[in-house]
């Protein structure tokens, strides 16, 4: 996957996570919804995670395809 492909995901998964929270204005989500919504945002982080990665290494003269998905609980622990 290159960096086109992985933002082009990540459109998708935002896509699918703002209509997700749109349908439900007012209201809340359903057990299942709230499941899909935590994936989503894991999905997203997951994406943006190797997105960064790939632009680190290009711009460390390195491989940017050496970039690996890491696990949810590296990718949910870091610090804001």
């Amino acid at each position: 996957m290159d960096d086109h492909d992985i933002v082009e995901h990540i459109n998708q998964l935002a896509a699918e996570e703002q209509r997700l929270e749109e349908a439900h204005v007012g209201e809340g989500l359903s057990e299942d919804e709230l499941k899909r919504k935590r994936e989503l945002e894991i999905a997203l982080d997951k994406s943006w995670d190797v997105l960064r990665q790939r632009r680190a290494k290009r711009h460390a003269g390195q491989d940017p395809d050496a970039a690996q998905e890491r696990s949810t609980g590296t990718v949910e622990g870091y610090l804001q």
